[in-house]
């Protein structure tokens, strides 16, 4: 070492930090006809034309049902300890309510052996969007006995599997089901009413919170069960007491209408406040806050962006910069007064700005909101153009730098007292990217989706390494 040079502390996680990847059922699995599956609303959704880009759908998708041998052999080779992957509602129970098919829930017994075979813990997401499509006929999420049909559903799964399986997670992305799938339409079942959207929430948390009791009945004690929020980093454009305001209304309709039940057992009042010309709430019945406010063993957060807002000019016009696709209809019931700004910096494909700083205050805000309930990183990642090289091999440095600077900030959140106990890359593969059809690319493996090969990206090795030493090697460590 020269004299000038200053030596490099190595970004140490700590020893037990799970290094995982995470996916989800209808973007992977493929075989959507097999084994007693009937059709979910995604199903639908991506079969109706205009819906998604190129009119893609998850009929095969990256074809890890009969592949996931071979996965998991993937991500042992990379050196990953965990791996998160959610259950196919109409896989297990076909209508969404009576008995199991043995043959849908085989397949995820399959799998969980598989794992542990290899080494690598499973999590377990229960619903990753994709409710079965005669639930849906029935009303779906807006409808209050979808949450009973889900914690029935819960109670199956956990008998099945929680033998094996330890770390639980009832509902990913609660929001996303709710506001893109009954107000902004662009997510299944492509819905258009603010008041079924807030309805939809409800019932979305009183869902999670019947799970987690149908779980908590159906396991061993020493399983986990946590859900996973992606909750917004909200900024406001300015400190002027209307940007203050508008940020209040975004953080109320993003965080609060999930977290305030889950976690305290009530709603925001500003939330009531912001939504009144839309519903008087009334659907909220006695006993449901309750029943919603069960006691968590650990948070799963997603993120991937901030989101910047101020209060809307008068002559405000044109799309939303939030980030959560075109649509003539707003996610965000009530706030049709508050404008999204796209914030600075380098993007990724999906135009999303790159801000670990979002990720590390995220984490320190629940490190306050829930003081002692561990934490996991349970989505990040990017979308790039990636393309092989003549050589076949997949070279992605921008998300090699993505990586590298949202693990640090997790390192860092660690540092400043944050319990953070993993992390899990979006994603493990390529796949259906939802309304985006196959144009977005998260996954840390490349998949040819003519051939289905695999091939892991510059990304997916040095993450690898990362997971095998626990410290973040640098950025152009892998060539």
């Amino acid at each position: 070492m020269l004299e000038s040079e200053t030596p490099v502390t190595p970004v140490t996680f700590p020893p037990a930090f799970l290094w995982g990847a995470a996916t989800s059922a209808y973007q992977i699995e493929g075989a959507v006809r097999e084994d007693g599956r009937t059709p979910s609303i995604w199903d639908t959704f991506s079969h109706t034309p205009g819906k998604t880009a190129g009119g893609d759908h998850g009929d095969i998708a990256v074809d890890h049902y009969h592949r996931y041998r071979d996965d998991v052999a993937l991500m042992a080779d990379l050196g990953l300890t965990a791996y998160r992957f959610s259950i196919s509602w109409s896989r297990v129970q076909p209508t969404g309510r009576g008995p199991a098919v043995q043959r849908g829930l085989d397949f995820y017994r399959r799998l969980v052996d598989e794992l542990l075979a290899h080494g690598i813990k499973p999590a377990v997401t229960l619903y990753h969007w994709d409710l079965p499509q005669e639930l849906e006929d029935a009303g779906g999420w807006p409808e209050r006995d979808t949450a009973y049909r889900f914690a029935e559903y819960a109670q199956i799964v956990g008998a099945a599997l929680g033998d094996r399986v330890e770390q639980w997670i009832t509902l990913n992305e609660p929001w996303c089901a709710a506001f893109l799938g009954y107000a902004s339409g662009v997510h299944a079942p492509g819905r258009t009413d603010p008041a079924a959207s807030l309805k939809a929430a409800h019932t979305l948390n009183l869902a999670h919170g019947l799970g987690t009791s149908a779980l908590r009945a159906s396991m061993p004690a020493r399983n986990s069960v946590a859900l996973s929020l992606n909750s917004s980093v909200v900024r406001p454009f300015s400190q002027d007491a209307a940007d203050l305001a508008a940020a209040q209304k975004i953080d109320d309709l993003a965080n609060g209408v999930f977290h305030g039940p889950i976690l305290h057992g009530a709603y925001p009042q500003t939330l009531f406040t912001a939504t009144e010309l839309i519903t008087d709430w009334s659907f909220v019945e006695d006993g449901d806050l309750a029943l919603i406010n069960q006691p968590l063993d650990a948070l799963g957060l997603n993120y991937y962006t901030p989101a910047l807002v101020s209060s809307a000019d008068a002559d405000t016009s044109g799309p939303r910069a939030d980030g959560h696709g075109s649509s003539a209809h707003s996610p965000w019931p009530g706030a049709d007064d508050v404008t999204f700004h796209q914030t600075p910096g380098e993007r990724t494909e999906m135009g999303w700005t790159i801000d670990p700083t979002g990720l590390h205050d995220l984490i320190m805000r629940y490190t306050r909101e829930a003081p002692g309930l561990p934490l996991y990183i349970t989505e990040n990642g990017a979308a790039y153009d990636d393309k092989p090289d003549p050589d076949g091999r997949v070279h992605d440095p921008e998300r090699i730098a993505y990586l590298q600077g949202h693990l640090a900030a997790v390192r860092r959140a660690i540092a400043d007292g944050a319990d953070v106990r993993g992390y899990y890359l979006w994603s493990l593969l390529d796949n259906f990217e939802w309304a985006y059809g196959y144009e977005k690319r998260f996954g840390a493996v490349y998949v040819d989706y003519a051939t289905l090969e695999r091939t892991p990206k510059s990304s997916a090795l040095w993450y690898g390494r990362a997971a095998r030493t626990g410290t973040l090697p640098e950025v152009q460590s892998i060539q």
